[in-house]
């Protein structure tokens, strides 16, 4: 999405009466604000209050730290929050990546002049909850470990494909945890907690239903994370994802890298002493040029041999043949310096996606029991756990309040293990059901995700929502042209969007 537009932009375009998130009438159940920074999260919803004014919600804030000009973006993000309203009496902080909450730290002098009252997390950011602590320190130590991995294979001289392409894929991964200027999700996470100027709740699967103080018919419910371990570890399954599904393994042993720089450690199970031989990462730059150092310009005879057979048979680009026995002109398919990093991939895929199901899910029940829906991120793990959910002595069930969704916020940019398929989207089946989808594909290209959003989500949810899916990236948020198709059509009743920063609705 062109952002340069966003400066050039000062009005607002729409199908309805009224402009802004504080003009939806009453009969309106509430207005999404959903904010369009590229790969990331930013939903302001406005409620109408008993005394006529207006109780705002603010759910996540922030982008992935690779999409370009991110964090200028979220300033204007939060610019304009502060514009609409100087009050948020509720930020709900979903879950523990840089895409939701970097705007805590990247726009934090806008945030000073809102006012946050209170401050929801999910129970895995409790500091006093025994469970919430081992997965905290879990997530510390995969997080340093897949730093040094991250540092290892940025500093592999002429690493493979394989390792070249993990090393990238890494710096996608890290990107939900790290900052461009050094910033860390746990700082990011802090400075959301310490915004809020009442009370900091942390929600447990099953809460609710919970009243917004002040607003009359609004109930919500809290259906994730789960409390099971092994909830929280089901990342994929086959038969609840649409098409592309597959599985990665335990990446435990990487907890275990030393933590420094050149990954070097005491073994004591070693047969030599630490003084005897030399350090890989010290002599292999010297074997990997075109052409090794001479043998006057070594510490000894020892090493000169050494630096020669690594640069025939290890490290060398083009070696010559020699005699009738020829060598391949390219010998740094024998190198096995950095295939321990592969493991890596393993974790911090495992780290991701466990975070994703950490996701604090709300559903609003509003109206006549009509239900929005917001997910996190959730994955499978956190999606299956609803279904044993009951409130109201079994009056309101997880199930139950899928079947009365006529709005979601769809998860995860629309990736493929995001949106359960039998046990979630096929159960809404509302013929109201509207959806957004917080994600900009070119963005996703240009990290490296050729296929977010998944293709088959995107079908799925036009053939449940009867057309109305509205994504961050749509070619009309640019202009302004709102399509007419999207106001007064199914739980849209008006559509709003200012040029290439937001597009709102009032859902009823």
């Amino acid at each position: 999405m062109a952002r340069a537009q966003r400066k050039a932009a000062a009005s607002e375009s729409g199908h309805g009466s009224a402009s802004g998130a504080a003009a939806a009438s009453a009969a309106h159940g509430f207005t999404v604000r959903h904010y369009c920074q590229g790969i990331g999260d930013c939903h302001l919803l406005s409620f109408p209050r008993e005394d006529g004014g207006r109780y705002f919600v603010l759910i996540d804030c922030g982008v992935h730290f690779l999409v370009k000009g991110g964090a200028d973006t979220m300033r204007e993000v939060v610019a304009d929050i502060a514009r609409t309203t100087r009050r948020i009496d509720l930020l709900v902080v979903t879950h523990e990546h840089m895409d939701h909450v970097s705007g805590f730290v990247s726009a934090a002098e806008a945030f000073k002049g809102i006012h946050v009252e209170d401050v929801w997390f999910a129970w895995t950011e409790d500091p006093n909850d025994p469970m919430a602590r081992e997965l905290d320190r879990y997530k510390g130590r995969a997080m340093a470990a897949l730093q040094v991995a991250g540092a290892r294979l940025a500093g592999l001289s002429r690493p493979s494909a394989h390792l070249d392409a993990l090393g990238k894929g890494l710096a996608q991964v890290m990107g939900f945890y790290f900052g461009a200027a050094g910033d860390n999700v746990r700082r990011a996470r802090n400075a959301a907690r310490d915004l809020a100027k009442g009370k900091v709740s942390y929600r447990q699967p099953g809460e609710g239903p919970l009243a917004l103080p002040g607003v009359a018919g609004i109930k919500v419910y809290v259906l994730g994370p789960p409390r099971e371990p092994a909830l929280i570890r089901v990342e994929e399954r086959a038969s609840e994802l649409y098409g592309l599904a597959g599985g990665s393994g335990m990446a435990q042993a990487l907890l275990g890298c030393p933590a420094s720089g050149d990954g070097v450690a005491d073994d004591d199970g070693s047969p030599f002493d630490p003084e005897i031989g030399w350090p890989l990462a010290e002599i292999l730059p010297l074997a990997g040029g075109a052409k090794p150092p001479k043998p006057a310009e070594l510490p000894d005879r020892k090493a000169a041999a050494l630096v020669d057979l690594l640069h025939a048979h290890y490290a060398g680009p083009a070696v010559q043949g020699r005699g009738k026995q020829a060598l391949a002109a390219d010998q740094s398919w024998r190198r096995i310096d950095g295939d321990w990093l592969g493991v890596s991939a393993d974790l911090a895929l495992q780290l991701d996606r466990g975070v994703n199901n950490t996701s604090l899910v709300l559903a609003f029940e509003f109206g006549d029991r009509r239900v929005a829906l917001f997910v996190g991120d959730a994955q499978v793990g956190n999606w299956l756990s609803w279904q044993g959910l009951e409130w109201q002595d079994g009056a309101v069930t997880g199930p139950d309040l899928l079947k009365r969704t006529v709005y979601l916020k769809v998860g995860h940019h629309g990736s493929h293990n995001a949106t359960l398929k039998a046990k979630g989207l096929e159960l809404m089946d509302d013929p109201d059901l509207s959806a957004f989808i917080p994600v900009n594909e070119a963005d996703a290209k240009d990290i490296g995700w050729t296929e977010m959003p998944f293709a088959e989500i995107i079908d799925a949810l036009k053939r449940r929502a009867g057309g109305r899916v509205v994504r961050a990236d749509e070619p009309w948020l640019a202009s302004g042209a709102i399509p007419a198709a999207l106001a007064g059509s199914g739980s849209l009743r008006a559509a709003r969007c200012k040029p290439g920063l937001w597009v709102e609705f009032d859902i009823a």
